[in-house]
Protein backbone atom coordinates (compact mmCIF):
# COMPACT_ATOMS: atom_id res chain seq x y z
CA UNK A 1 0.00 0.00 0.00
CA UNK A 2 2.84 2.40 0.84
CA UNK A 3 4.52 1.72 -2.52
CA UNK A 4 1.28 2.51 -4.34
CA UNK A 5 0.96 5.83 -2.52
CA UNK A 6 4.60 6.70 -3.26
CA UNK A 7 4.03 5.93 -6.96
CA UNK A 8 0.90 8.08 -7.03
CA UNK A 9 2.83 10.89 -5.33
CA UNK A 10 5.66 10.71 -7.88
CA UNK A 11 3.20 10.64 -10.79
CA UNK A 12 1.40 13.68 -9.39
CA UNK A 13 4.68 15.59 -9.18
CA UNK A 14 5.46 14.67 -12.79
CA UNK A 15 2.02 15.87 -13.92
CA UNK A 16 2.38 19.14 -11.99
CA UNK A 17 5.80 19.77 -13.54
CA UNK A 18 4.49 19.02 -17.01
CA UNK A 19 1.61 21.45 -16.48
CA UNK A 20 4.03 24.08 -15.18
CA UNK A 21 6.25 23.76 -18.25
CA UNK A 22 3.21 24.03 -20.53
CA UNK A 23 1.95 27.08 -18.59
CA UNK A 24 5.31 28.86 -18.84
CA UNK A 25 5.45 28.06 -22.56
CA UNK A 26 1.96 29.50 -23.06
CA UNK A 27 2.88 32.66 -21.15
CA UNK A 28 6.01 33.08 -23.29
CA UNK A 29 3.85 32.90 -26.42
CA UNK A 30 1.46 35.45 -24.95
CA UNK A 31 4.40 37.67 -23.97
CA UNK A 32 5.54 37.77 -27.60
CA UNK A 33 2.09 38.83 -28.81
CA UNK A 34 1.29 41.41 -26.15
CA UNK A 35 2.42 42.75 -22.82
CA UNK A 36 1.55 40.46 -19.91
CA UNK A 37 -0.84 41.72 -17.28
CA UNK A 38 0.49 42.12 -13.75
CA UNK A 39 -1.13 38.86 -12.67
CA UNK A 40 0.24 36.94 -15.69
CA UNK A 41 3.73 38.33 -15.16
CA UNK A 42 3.61 37.41 -11.46
CA UNK A 43 2.49 33.87 -12.28
CA UNK A 44 5.20 33.63 -14.95
CA UNK A 45 7.91 34.54 -12.43
CA UNK A 46 6.55 32.38 -9.60
CA UNK A 47 6.21 29.34 -11.87
CA UNK A 48 9.74 29.69 -13.23
CA UNK A 49 11.19 30.11 -9.74
CA UNK A 50 9.22 27.10 -8.47
CA UNK A 51 10.48 24.91 -11.33
CA UNK A 52 14.11 25.85 -10.68
CA UNK A 53 13.72 25.35 -6.92
CA UNK A 54 12.21 21.91 -7.49
CA UNK A 55 14.99 20.90 -9.89
CA UNK A 56 17.62 22.10 -7.41
CA UNK A 57 16.07 20.30 -4.45
CA UNK A 58 15.58 17.14 -6.50
CA UNK A 59 19.24 17.10 -7.52
CA UNK A 60 20.37 17.73 -3.96
CA UNK A 61 18.16 15.01 -2.51
CA UNK A 62 18.88 12.46 -5.22
CA UNK A 63 22.59 12.93 -5.84
CA UNK A 64 23.66 14.73 -2.69
CA UNK A 65 25.48 17.32 -4.78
Amino acid sequence: MINLLENIYEISIAVLLLCSFIFVRQLRKTKRKRKLTTFEYTMYLITQIAIFLWIGSFLLLTFGV
